[in-house]
């Protein structure tokens, strides 16, 4: 038995009430199910009706205050209202086929058993009864509670089966490991690594969908690594995965810039929820893999990256389909700039050199300065930490 929200728990019986008259077996299934068992806040509640998700929906909603107008989804047979910032989605239970070039099913109408063998994930597959008769029942073939107790991401069907249908599920894995700290079954991993070329054919919409949510959540670098273990990565953003490695000539190395980029990004995230300054992060380094060159006086340098980064910035947006505007040019302005506190905090600093700072930066001084501390990840690099710390009181000298 799965204790329902009590703040919930007035709209799920008025849904109850509407699937019984419309004599719809119903359930609550995917996320919302997971996350109450999870204890995680959730605003969307999927329902799942053998029948008519449309109908339901529609009766639903002319018994629930509040509730607004009914938006139907013909093409897909769903249907939705919201009821302050909860959003009610309403199915009628389905059976998917799949075409190799195409993520998007052949879709007929089906039974309970059908649309949970069709969900990504066995945590995404339990049912929650609604009706009167079965209410609170758990339904749950393929032991998704268990998988939630040992902190696994598995497929309910063969892992093959389900990447290759619909290969975007592959990065919904790696998200659902990355935000709820959870590992994939090995079956799963092998499987994502072996399709992974498969992630071609979805479109970058969608995929930056997915990539946004693992750069939103506490630890993206759980994430990153994985995409890049998987191979998934190098066909999604081979800007960061080119920065892996560590190169040697004359005993002189330099540091992986493919894992201290992910260090500066899971430090900055400690400090903010702006996607777009965890953007910044991810991308603040990426000019160092065109730039690198060795020199026999001075070992391993990367001269200019900066200004090398900011033009790739704008050709990596303009690939994954993000968006081209004020956005992308924050992140350009701040991969640019992202040394400059740095270089100053080694030399000896002037106070027409910081005013110069202060107003090439403008609005973002705060944020560039966070994004400097943030990229600050070696001992040897106390002092300029140390300055770094003291800048905000000294910033706006007059």
């Amino acid at each position: 038995m799965i204790d329902i929200l009590p703040q919930h728990e007035k709209f799920l019986t008025k849904i109850a009430q509407a699937a019984d008259k419309l004599q719809y077996p119903t359930y609550l299934i995917g996320g919302y199910v997971r996350d109450l068992l999870l204890k995680r806040p959730c605003k969307d509640i999927d329902v799942v009706c053998v029948g008519s998700g449309i109908q339901l929906a529609e009766q639903a909603a002319r018994s629930i205050r509040n509730a607004t107008q009914v938006t139907v989804f013909s093409n897909f047979g769903t249907a939705m209202f919201r009821v302050g910032d909860l959003e009610f989605e309403f199915v009628g239970a389905r059976k998917e086929s799949y075409n190799k070039e195409s993520r998007n099913p052949m879709v007929v109408t089906g039974t309970l058993e059908d649309d949970q063998n069709r969900r990504d994930f066995t945590i995404n597959s339990m049912a929650f009864s609604l009706n009167k008769k079965h209410y609170g029942a758990l339904v749950d073939p393929f032991n998704g509670l268990k998988d939630i107790e040992n902190k696994l991401i598995k497929t309910p069907l063969n892992p093959e089966i389900t990447y290759n249908d619909d290969p975007l599920r592959m990065l919904r894995a790696i998200r659902f490991a990355t935000k709820l700290n959870f590992k994939i079954d090995n079956s799963s991993l092998k499987s994502i690594e072996s399709l992974s070329s498969r992630i071609k054919i979805i479109s970058k919409e969608r995929i930056i969908v997915e990539l946004n949510k693992i750069l939103l959540t506490d630890k993206p670098s759980i994430g990153f690594i994985l995409l890049e273990k998987c191979g998934l990565l190098k066909y999604i953003l081979p800007e960061i995965t080119s920065l892996k490695g560590i190169d040697e000539i004359e005993g002189q190395t330099h540091k992986d810039n493919f894992y201290h980029t992910l260090e500066v990004l899971d430090n900055i995230c400690q400090h903010t929820n702006d996607l777009w300054l965890r953007w910044a992060a991810l991308l603040h380094d990426i000019g160092k893999a065109p730039t690198k060159r060795f020199s026999k006086k001075v070992g391993w340098t990367f001269h200019g990256h900066e200004f090398e980064g900011s033009k790739m910035v704008y050709h990596l947006f303009k690939r994954i389909k993000l968006p081209l505007n004020d956005k992308m040019k924050y992140v350009q302005k701040l991969v640019f700039m992202s040394s400059r506190p740095i270089v100053l905090a080694q030399d000896i600093v002037t106070d027409s050199a910081i005013r110069r700072l202060l107003f090439d930066a403008g609005d973002d001084i705060d944020d560039l300065m966070t994004l400097c501390d943030a990229d600050i990840t070696s001992k040897n690099e106390a002092k300029v930490k140390k300055y770094l710390n003291n800048f905000t009181n000294y910033q706006y000298f007059p």
